[in-house]
């Protein structure tokens, strides 16, 4: 991982205190989304769907620094949206910054250059600048061109500013090891203190949905990045299991309260990425009031083909916890990316949509 030792630390605390008061549910990153507006219409972004009257709708300061308080996350990210759009994100920052805890503003950095002033570097402060790839992937999966070069120079310029600096990747249909491992090694070129990289969650609200990659072509891409990453000195800002589920070789269930959303709608059931499932009016509610059992990939079929970071760090984390030393071994040799991958468990929804099938199925008898 390439997270500085000051924040490595915070959080390690933070988990182990959980670990001491024998807390269950416990967040690790609180997704904080104080606006859905966006400058650009990506092809696999389901969040911008919404009537203008939803896109103008903002989190005040109070609302949102009241949601940090309330969940109590560590690490606060803070998507869209384009969060540089909010007029008021600058006193947001500042006053999660003094509340010392670690806040990743995700931007696709077209307003970076412009609102740069507005920020003071902090060691819990980090620009997370949205690249899909290099520049013609990256231009085509946010449908416009130019936007990465513009990203590019904004990149640099934060950096020579002192700021903290990294990228998020997610990755489409038509990717190749060969050309994620190019653009990885460009990033770390660009001196970014890390990328984040997952596979693109298959929003229904996308206004493209042959856009992504599902299942067993997930984890053989991973495989094929980490078998030529093997020998590069690539900075991935996540745990060693994680990146090894990326891979097959963890089977694991999501942990969707790990990364709790507030938004404006309120707290969003179960978790960033389905936005139809309901809302709670406070954290704690949606502790309390969310069936947690209706979700998982094996049990919902929205859940189906999801691997984000959002909803598998937090297991992955919970993994290392429990078992250091297999997490140490994960980070030492890499995820394996030979060999039988880890049997996936059969989704109960299609156990259940068969029998449900088979009942309704009319029987004549006849005497």
């Amino acid at each position: 991982m390439s997270v500085p030792l000051r924040q490595q630390l915070a959080v390690g605390s933070y988990l182990i205190k959980q670990k001491i008061k024998g807390v269950k549910k416990y967040p690790l990153v609180l997704m904080l989304e104080p606006l859905f507006r966006c400058n650009l219409a990506c092809a696999g972004c389901g969040k911008i769907d919404y009537p203008d009257d939803i896109l103008d709708k903002r989190l005040s300061v109070e609302e949102c620094l009241a949601a940090v308080d309330e969940c109590g996350a560590p690490m606060v990210s803070i998507p869209g949206g384009e969060p540089l759009i909010h007029k008021e994100m600058p006193q947001i920052v500042a006053g999660i910054v003094a509340r010392k805890k670690f806040v990743y503003l995700c931007t696709n950095a077209l307003l970076l250059r412009k609102r740069i002033n507005d920020y003071t570097p902090s060691p819990y402060l980090t620009f997370s600048v949205h690249l899909d790839g290099l520049k013609e992937r990256h231009d085509t999966s946010v449908c416009q061109e130019g936007v990465f070069d513009i990203a590019v120079e904004a990149i640099k310029l934060a950096l020579g500013k002192g700021f903290r600096v990294t990228v998020n990747c997610t990755l489409f249909q038509g990717e190749t090891p060969e050309e994620v491992a190019e653009f990885l090694d460009y990033a770390m070129e660009l001196g970014v203190e890390g990328v984040t990289i997952a596979p693109g969650f298959s929003y229904e609200r996308a206004p493209k949905q042959d856009v992504f990659i599902k299942g067993l072509d997930v984890k053989n891409l991973f495989r094929g990045i980490f078998k030529i990453g093997k020998n590069r000195k690539w900075k991935l800002n996540h745990s060693s299991l994680y990146l090894d589920y990326l891979a097959g070789n963890q089977n694991y269930d999501c942990t969707p309260w790990g990364n709790p959303t507030r938004n404006v709608f309120g707290w969003q059931k179960p978790c960033y990425l389905l936005a139809d499932e309901g809302n709670a009016n406070s954290f704690q509610e949606l502790l309390d009031d969310t069936p947690w059992d209706k979700y998982g990939t094996v049990k919902n079929p929205k859940c189906a083909n999801c691997m984000a970071h959002c909803g598998y760090e937090a297991t992955a984390v919970e993994d290392t916890l429990a078992h250091p030393l297999k997490a140490l071994w994960a980070a030492v040799r890499g995820p394996k990316t030979s060999g039988e991958m880890v049997a996936e468990k059969q989704p109960e929804f299609v156990a259940s949509f068969k029998k449900s099938a088979i009942s309704e199925i009319p029987v004549k008898v006849e005497s």
